[in-house]
């Protein structure tokens, strides 16, 4: 497959998003496909920001695992990440400012040290002294060239790009692009080898902008939210879209009113929604239930991070599961439904909504951060403006002396008609206590056990009914497989990608993806199960909550458990490594690697010692009296390379026993 992986890093402030979008975005109008991911962190300057954008001359369906070229906006990026980088490719830097050790580059990679004084030296003459932060322009020049990305569509680009800030900035970016264009393919040999465009442009977009534009388009008039990541984004789209697709936006103070509004706004008679983050969602859960009692179509956005608590802000999990599933004190029907990529996310909205409507439920949609905020191109056909809206059963208008029953038990699915206030002799009572058909309480005075058990029975027959309209698990790869990968939501991609590797090395391995959470298709599943030989569940989460969802319906345990989570996504290789060892009989090993032992150097460096030193290299020693082998970590410094101190890290526990530095030789 013809493929390019390209790593910009820096800190927040560098303008990695604005080098990351002028690549992705020239790469989809080329026609070529985009995969891209940013790993950030939860400050506003500052920080390490990695992101990745993966470009094929076909699908992809992951950012991948390592590097075709790096691009280092400071020196932490170097330090990092110049070892990721396959052989063939490159690693490309500011030379004036930054030094690349030679024991970080791995054999067959270029170092590209631009001389950026030199570089920018005419633009300067021009346009004055160049600012630090537009070295990244500069960079995005070198990367067209050594990619063969088509230079003059990038031009486009820019111009889009920089358009509200007026022609001096535009030009000043485009001669900035155009130099370390020239530079590069001059002084460079290209990494990739040349591209087939076909031209054909698709949107470039995240998950959160496809669930609101999906939302939009399925006649949704009311948005409530608390910003909250990783969940902000759709807010941000409505915000910024609300009068053109005539949607009420509302900020709230706090998710209890972002939920409770969204309610409202649905008893109103409009299609509404409301999204948070898995915090934000705590507080929704008992508005979830009252929300099902009332029988009010209300469909609610969860984007997954990692937790608990505050836990990771900006980072991927799939750890809500059981929290969603388990939303609000007793038992009632509703829909929990996980897209599994970003054009799935458009699908899996309006049809959220079409079923709110139909069976007058709150519909759940979960996501993670990976799914939500990574952006990737999509085949524009994905996106219909002609979505059909069905608002299900609605009284428009009832006979004067007759009772309206609003919660009426004569219905075959579950599902009473529903009317918007204000239509006349449709008076009911809406309330959060059990009722009778008509809406008066039966939780107090009134109580009655024969009423209530059949309401209860009325809104559970509407699960019956819904699942039948759901699409159930499927496998796919080779029916005869020895191995099936079993995943939900957004570990798809790699999935898919893995079980394609995997096949292709001779192990035969199919995979099955699960959208539909509840109601859950349980038939299909154990049969779907019972065909597999070996079953490895793959999961961003600690504890396999699907697997563990999977068997409490069905009864069916995986045989074996892939588990992330570090907070960062799946990826491939990483993957394939662990389902390697599970074939070969070895025990997962969760002791500190190497590599481990100098990322926690690294932190403690950083919250003690700026950027003044790093981590060389670290040697495992088992005899140390701590209990346990300790790694030796080798400190340096950055600014002259010498030895600066050591620090060990316990090759069990991770925790870091001593620093010692270097001691200054006594002068005379």
């Amino acid at each position: 497959m013809h493929e390019v992986t390209v790593g910009i890093g820096g800190a927040a402030g560098d303008g990695l998003d604005k080098s990351g979008d002028t690549l992705a975005k020239t790469a989809g109008r080329l026609g070529l496909h985009v995969y891209a991911y940013n790993s950030y962190q939860s400050i506003i300057r500052g920080g390490h920001i990695w992101l990745r954008v993966r470009i094929g001359q076909d699908k992809v369906y992951s950012h991948g695992d390592k590097l075709d070229v790096c691009v280092a906006l400071n020196q932490d990026t170097l330090e990092r990440h110049a070892g990721e980088v396959n052989a063939g490719g490159c690693i490309t830097f500011n030379a004036d400012k930054l030094k690349c050790d030679p024991s970080l580059v791995p054999a067959d990679v270029q170092v590209l040290g631009v001389p950026m004084a030199q570089v920018t030296a005419e633009v300067a003459k021009e346009h004055g002294a160049i600012q630090p932060i537009m070295q990244n322009t500069v960079m995005m020049g070198v990367v067209m060239a050594v990619t063969e990305i088509d230079f003059s569509e990038a031009v486009e680009v820019v111009r889009e790009t920089f358009a509200h800030k007026g022609d001096k900035i535009i030009n000043l970016n485009l001669g900035l692009l155009k130099a370390g264009f020239d530079w590069a393919k001059a002084n460079s040999k290209p990494v990739s080898k040349s591209w087939t465009f076909s031209r054909k442009r698709r949107p470039f977009c995240t998950g959160n902008e496809v669930i609101a534009i999906a939302a939009a388009a399925a006649g949704c008039k009311f948005y409530s939210a608390y910003p909250m990541t990783p969940a902000s984004t759709i807010l941000h789209w409505m915000a910024n879209h609300a009068e053109e697709a005539g949607v009420c936006v509302k900020q709230a103070e706090d998710e209890l009113a972002v939920v409770n509004m969204a309610i409202g706004a649905a008893l109103g008679g409009v299609r509404s929604m409301c999204g948070t983050a898995g915090g934000g969602f705590a507080l929704m859960t008992e508005a979830i239930g009252m929300a099902a009692i009332m029988e009010v179509p209300v469909v609610i956005v969860e984007v997954q991070r990692g937790g608990p608590s505050t836990g990771l802000p900006t980072k991927t999990e799939q750890a809500d599961l059981n929290q969603v599933y388990g939303a609000s004190q007793g038992e009632f029907p509703r829909l929990i439904v996980h897209p599994f990529d970003i054009a799935d996310c458009f699908a899996t909205t309006v049809e959220a909504f079409h079923l709110a409507d139909k069976y007058q439920l709150p519909a759940l949609i979960m996501s993670d951060l990976m799914l939500s905020e990574h952006p990737e191109t999509v085949e524009p056909e994905v996106f219909r403006h002609d979505v059909e809206i069905d608002r299900g059963k609605r009284v428009t208008e009832w006979p004067a002396g007759t009772t309206f029953k609003r919660f009426t038990l004569a219905t075959e699915d579950g599902v009473s008609p529903r009317t918007i206030p204000g239509t006349p002799n449709t008076i009911f009572t809406s309330g959060s206590d059990e009722h009778d058909e008509r809406g008066i309480l039966i939780s107090d005075m009134f109580t009655n056990t024969a009423i209530r058990r059949k309401m209860m029975e009325k809104r559970m027959r509407k699960v019956e009914f819904m699942l039948k309209e759901l699409t159930p698990p499927k496998l796919e790869g080779p029916a005869d497989a020895e191995l099936t990968l079993v995943g939900w939501g957004s570990t798809y991609g790699v999935i898919r990608e893995v079980a394609a590797l995997l096949t292709a090395e001779g192990i035969k391995t199919n995979y099955v993806i699960g959208k539909y959470l509840a109601p859950f298709h349980v038939k299909e599943w154990t049969e779907l199960l019972g065909k597999c030989k070996k079953k490895i569940s793959v999961e961003a989460n600690f504890t396999s909550q699907f697997a563990r969802h999977i068997k409490a319906e069905t009864g069916v345990s995986m045989d074996a458990f892939v588990n992330k989570y570090d907070g960062e996504p799946l990826e491939p290789n990483w993957t394939i490594d662990r389902i390697k060892e599970i074939i070969a009989g070895k025990k997962v090993d969760l002791s500190v690697s190497e590599e481990d032992a100098k990322e926690i150097a690294y932190h403690y460096l950083r919250t003690h010692f700026a950027e003044k030193q790093r981590p060389a290299k670290a040697v495992l020693d088992s005899k140390n009296g701590k209990g346990e082998a300790i790694w030796r970590v080798e400190l340096i410094e950055r600014a002259t390379g010498k030895k600066s101190g050591e620090m060990t890290v316990g090759a069990d526990t991770g925790a870091t026993y001593s620093y010692e530095p270097v001691l200054e030789p006594v002068k005379a």
